[in-house]
């Protein structure tokens, strides 16, 4: 029940499509309000201004219950300076060059992610991107488009 209803608000938060047009992609996710982890990270990575740039990029954004369903201890461990670099490595994996929209995707598609890796884009039953489901699409952002994730995908090691 509460996975579904953190959907829907996502999804609601995000529903309006021109809204984040005026905004980069960071300032669409701190002015959603539920990407406050996400956003941390981020800080914590140094990647705000480079997700401010000029892009474009497509970030498949987890939301605060999705870093909440990692093991208890990650997300604190993770945002210890010490662990920088595995932090930008995980962010980074949810990045994609370009702006890539919905009906960009193809099934069993793979799409290079800035950390370096492929992800996975599965259009069997929904969005799946690796083990994430798509709960909200096509956020456009000043220099990008953000699409809502209901779980952190992790590089390969």
């Amino acid at each position: 029940m509460r996975t579904t209803l953190m959907a829907l608000a996502a999804t609601t938060a995000l529903a309006a499509p021109a809204v984040a047009q005026d905004m980069n992609i960071v300032e669409t996710a701190v002015s959603a309000g539920n990407f406050t982890t996400l956003v941390a990270a981020v800080e914590a990575a140094g990647l705000v201004e480079t997700l401010s740039g000029e892009g474009p990029f497509t970030v498949f954004a987890p939301t605060d219950e999705a870093f909440a369903a990692l093991p208890e201890g990650t997300v604190e461990s993770l945002l210890l300076p010490e662990n920088r670099d595995q932090l930008v490595s995980i962010l980074t994996y949810h990045v994609v060059p370009g702006a890539v929209m919905s009906t960009d995707l193809t099934d069993d598609m793979m799409a290079a992610t800035v950390e370096g890796s492929d992800i996975m884009i599965d259009l069997d039953s929904g969005v799946m991107v690796n083990d994430a489901t798509v709960i909200a699409a096509d956020i456009e952002a000043s220099n990008g488009v953000i699409h809502v994730i209901d779980a952190v995908i992790m590089p390969p090691m």
